[in-house]
């Protein structure tokens, strides 16, 4: 305290008697959220005692992450410090959600050795927005429904709400899975075959099929397949001819068999488990159950 009768502090008594350097003390004055009572006659800052309850707030703010723009808002009345807490509080959610992705996208590069080209764009893909995924799968499955009126409405709204949000803390297998889901989607050839399966279920609604009649024709499927399978069952044994009518009825084998040939193949059974991965439920493409099928129409095509 300088010897004039006003009670003023030197920066190096405030630095003392806060345990701050007089450097920051100093740097916080500068900009503003510390000002000076005062000068002394040679010119040097003063502070009062208010200055020192005032440090010790900035403190607390600054080693909880605030700017100094909104330390002075604080100080100035502009905002409380419950306002200020809770925009720091969005900021920092997004952050951590941000380094969260950063770590997944680094573990899955290093998990399988990525090339540069490789890193930059499982980068870009596992960064979209929520809207930006929303957008690619939107236009996948506009493209596959166009102009198919009598497409399941259920399948349809399944599809686009498909895929389109990775959780707040992805792990490497979700970035990975949400990488490759977007890299298929807008593959060419792999939507010409989502586009057969569509026109398919479109032909079959056409002839009268109820909303849901696919989804229900594929848990009837496993059911019975993975009942005879359990029982030693072989596609080409007399016995499979009595699964086969159980699940098809008076349906048309030929056509069957033409149908699930082409649109069951290892690309959709992948695309199924990719998005079983990314909703956190992993499901099985049941793909020896579907081959099972294939095997038993094919073993009686010529008879």
């Amino acid at each position: 305290m300088i010897d004039d009768g006003t009670g003023l502090l030197t920066i190096g008594e405030l630095a003392r008697a806060t345990g701050l350097t007089v450097r920051t003390i100093r740097y916080w004055s500068d900009e503003g959220v510390l000002p000076p009572a005062g000068r002394s006659a040679g010119g040097y800052r003063l502070y009062d005692a208010a200055a020192v309850a005032r440090l010790e707030l900035i403190r607390t703010l600054r080693e909880l992450g605030l700017g100094l723009r909104d330390v002075h808002r604080v100080l100035a009345g502009e905002r409380t410090v419950a306002q200020v807490a809770a925009a720091h509080v969005a900021a920092l959610d997004a952050q951590i959600r941000s380094l969260k992705l950063t770590r997944a996208v680094l573990s899955s590069v290093a998990r399988r050795g990525s090339t540069t080209e490789e890193t930059t764009l499982m980068n870009k893909l596992a960064r979209l927005t929520a809207a930006e995924r929303r957008r690619i799968m939107e236009e996948f499955v506009a493209e596959m429904f166009h102009g198919l009126d009598t497409a399941d409405p259920d399948i349809r709204a399944r599809m686009r709400d498909t895929a389109t949000n990775l959780p707040e803390d992805p792990t490497p297998e979700q970035v990975d899975a949400w990488v490759e889901v977007a890299e298929l989607v807008q593959d060419p050839d792999f939507r010409a075959q989502m586009r057969q399966a569509a026109e398919f279920n479109a032909a079959d609604r056409g002839h009268g099929e109820p909303a849901g009649a696919s989804l229900w024709f594929v848990k009837r499927l496993v059911q019975l397949v993975g009942r005879a399978r359990e029982q030693g069952i072989a596609p080409e044994a007399p016995e499979a001819g009595a699964v086969l009518r159980e699940l098809l009825g008076d349906a048309d084998p030929v056509a069957v068999l033409a149908r699930m040939k082409a649109t069951h193949n290892p690309r959709l059974a992948r695309y199924r488990q990719l998005i079983g991965v990314l909703k956190g439920t992993p499901v099985s493409a049941h793909e020896e159950d579907f081959g099972w099928v294939v095997a038993a129409l094919e073993a009686r095509a010529g008879r």
